[in-house]
């Protein structure tokens, strides 16, 4: 609560200090603790259900809701193949989720169908790295029945982002090799890494307060020159950076950090906690040099997500609780 207040408090701030706009950064914040709480629920009640049928809605979104689906014009905006492959990622995750939470060997066997076929329909929407994505968290999925202790594999999956952002960072700053450089320009075209400079440059000049929530496209060179650019960086922490200051970028760092902590300390066993942050650092990478994470319903997967695997099934705590009882009737 404390992490999410702030993350709304913040664009309010920054928003009055600049003559900001922060309605985008509020539904976002809003999006992801409705989602939260209603993967609590969901987890305690229906520990198959609830992720099962979140993987169905995600995917069934994705692929008839056309904003989201990448197509195959070139004059769609960039961010809608992020949102799809965000929107793969979290229907694969739940899915597999839901795999290791059904206790027979059946439920299980067609949860994980249900993942395939999800990384299946993302080669069909046309979005190669949605498969690609869908196929790694399934795959880490099915290895982490053989992982014992989550610590270690958390702060691998935490490292794995931090390096993923630095990436990111150090090509904004031009700090890669030319060779490098020219290899990713290729693959993320030269306009988005051009955002990205601007981001960077307006991170440094307004280190402090940023340059306001929403403002980024106003004082970007390489937004005003472009008719199908939509006024952000598509970076999460880069638009945080330029937009939000050095503290914008240290409460979404909070925010993943508490998120890996309550990954680690929840009751769930190892294989969902795992599925889930595997899937989570998927989706952050994608949120790295992508814009997937201003669309709602992005937000929403990724708080219901997290919700189902911090949660705490009834049926279990009957289940402790009914052999407590036991246990003290024969002393």
């Amino acid at each position: 609560m404390v992490v999410l207040g702030a993350c709304a408090a913040w664009p309010l701030i920054t928003a009055a200090a600049r003559d900001g706009r922060p309605e985008g950064m509020l539904l976002a914040v809003l999006a992801v603790a409705a989602g939260y709480a209603a993967g609590r629920i969901g987890g305690a009640l229906l520990p198959v259900a609830a992720p099962c049928a979140g993987a169905l809605a995600g995917i069934g979104l994705t692929a008839w809701v056309p904003h989201l689906a990448p197509g195959p014009q070139i004059t769609a905006p960039l961010g809608h193949a992020g949102a799809t492959t965000a929107m793969v990622i979290l229907s694969a995750g739940a899915a597999s989720c839901a795999a290791w939470a059904a206790s027979g060997s059946a439920v299980r066997s067609a949860m994980r169908l249900l993942a395939a076929g999800i990384a299946v329909t993302a080669a069909v929407l046309g979005s190669v790295t949605g498969c690609v994505a869908a196929a790694v968290v399934l795959a880490v999925s099915l290895a982490a029945g053989r992982v014992r202790r989550r610590g270690a594999a958390l702060a691998g999956l935490g490292v794995i982002t931090a390096g993923a952002a630095g990436l990111t960072w150090a090509v904004a700053g031009s700090a890669v090799p030319d060779g490098f450089a020219a290899s990713l320009e290729g693959r993320l075209t030269p306009h988005r890494v051009a955002l990205w400079h601007d981001a960077l440059d307006q991170a440094r000049t307004h280190a402090g307060l940023g340059v306001g929530p929403g403002r980024f496209g106003e004082l970007s060179s390489a937004s005003l020159g472009s008719p199908l650019s939509d006024g952000k960086p598509h970076s999460a922490p880069l638009q945080l950076a330029a937009e939000q200051g050095v503290v914008g970028v240290l409460l979404l760092t909070a925010a993943f950090g508490w998120l890996m902590y309550a990954l680690w300390r929840s009751r769930r066993p190892t294989p969902v906690v795992l599925t889930v942050a595997a899937a989570l650092t998927a989706l952050a990478a994608v949120a790295t040099v992508g814009n997937a994470l201003s669309f709602t319903a992005v937000a929403v997967g990724t708080g219901y997500l997290a919700g189902l695997a911090t949660s705490r099934p009834f049926a279990l705590d009957t289940a402790r609780h009914a052999g407590e009882v036991r246990g003290g009737t024969v002393r």
